[in-house]
């Protein structure tokens, strides 16, 4: 028998490492979850788990961003004198961001460990989360906008 087409050897190398990714894949999935928890210590496993999201959302550049804003907001408004309901509505929208950008987050994780390689539909799926956190920051800025221009623009009689 001769050897193999240099292309075939180099299909089978990649059925090879597929073959070994799937294993890893399927020994990691395999691993069994721990136990639900009831009463008040599902209370607590909820607040631990929402740390866990906190701590994993501050590992992103774009939440970082976002907390900077709203603490340069935040400023201005003491500056310029805001009313209560200004801060409610920029804490409100700073909290619905905050959110979004949670779910952006797990998007684009999930995302990336279903199609480790590049693919249209994860580009898609990446884009859209994206747009979803972008017409938050807008409304964000409208919001702060808005709240100063009723305290520096004169009102028509």
């Amino acid at each position: 028998m001769g050897t193999w087409p240099a292309e075939a050897q180099a299909l089978a190398c990649q059925v090879r490492i597929e073959l070994s990714r799937t294993r890893r894949h399927v020994a990691k999935s395999v691993t069994p979850r721990p136990d639900k928890e009831t009463g008040i210590a599902h209370v607590f496993a909820a607040a631990r788990y929402s740390l866990g999201g906190v701590r994993r959302l501050w590992g992103e550049t774009a939440f970082r961003h976002e907390v900077l804003a709203i603490v340069l907001i935040t400023g201005v408004f003491l500056y310029a004198g805001a009313p209560l309901w200004g801060y409610v509505g920029a804490s409100l929208l700073f909290l619905l961001t905050v959110s979004i950008e949670a779910l952006n987050t797990a998007v684009e994780e999930i995302t990336d460990h279903a199609s480790p390689n590049y693919s249209e539909m994860a580009k898609h799926a990446k884009d859209l989360g994206s747009f979803a956190v972008f017409c938050l920051l807008l409304a964000n800025g409208i919001w702060a906008a808005y709240v100063l221009a009723t305290l520096w623009l004169p009102l028509a009689p």
